[in-house]
């Protein structure tokens, strides 16, 4: 099918040859892991990807319209065709404000924000819309915390970074986990740094217990500052 011009009349068409491209086995394996109520064609991500960029490159403006977001691959292409796009990067972030409040699992989160690679090139703009994600709550801010781990762990944002993860107060699974990943993310490339904030947090038990076992699970940290690391568990 061609993927450059997806509109309302050949609508259906794109969502028959979505399913012509499900993989049952793979279906199966995704729905253990996603939502109970996910509705799943099972398509690989990989191809999701590739069908993506195609639409991007073509009248995405109309794919925007027409997508009913009925399944969990129609959602994820939505997010991804956005990584993907050559435009202005306030009219991107306009895509994004639509886009997140349609996250309903960790996955297409994931996903998508590791996909958005273009905040690399406008990372003052973009780490103004990830802390405006980070106030809303939920996937918004694992959405938010997901962007940070992927494009912002470098020598001008780590103390920023460090700052956000040690004072975000969430009851919420995914943000915490979200949370406890990025500071073993950052703990990789900056341990002095971390490691202090470890030892000196506000952070949450869970959240502080989970970024310790994150590092620990970690093979690029050595055995030794593992067990370093370990003694400083909360109880």
């Amino acid at each position: 099918m061609n993927y450059l011009n997806i509109n309302e009349s050949n609508y259906p068409l794109f969502i028959d040859n979505l399913y012509s491209l499900q993989d049952l086995k793979y279906r199966e394996f995704c729905l253990n892991l996603l939502p109970k109520d996910t509705n799943l064609i099972g398509i690989r991500i990989p191809l999701l990807k590739k069908i993506a960029k195609e639409i991007s490159k073509g009248d995405y403006l109309s794919f925007f319209r027409v997508i009913k977001n009925d399944t969990f691959e129609e959602v994820m292409l939505h997010g991804l065709v956005i990584g993907y796009l050559k435009t202005d990067f306030n009219l991107l972030l306009a895509y994004l404000d639509d886009f997140i409040p349609l996250i309903d699992n960790w996955s297409i989160n994931d996903s998508v924000a590791c996909n958005l690679k273009v905040f690399r090139k406008n990372y003052d703009m973009g780490f103004k819309a990830i802390k405006r994600y980070l106030k809303q709550g939920g996937y918004s801010t694992r959405f938010g915390l997901v962007l940070l781990i992927n494009h912002y762990i470098n020598d001008d944002y780590i103390d920023r970074l460090l700052d956000i993860s040690f004072s975000l107060k969430s009851d919420d699974y995914y943000v915490r986990m979200a949370d406890s990943w990025l500071i073993a993310s950052l703990f990789i490339k900056y341990p002095d740094k971390t490691i202090s904030y470890l030892k000196n947090n506000q952070l949450d038990i869970f959240t502080h217990n989970m970024s310790i076992s994150k590092i620990c699970d970690s093979y690029q940290v050595d055995d030794k500052v593992k067990d370093i690391i370990k003694k400083l568990r909360k109880s």
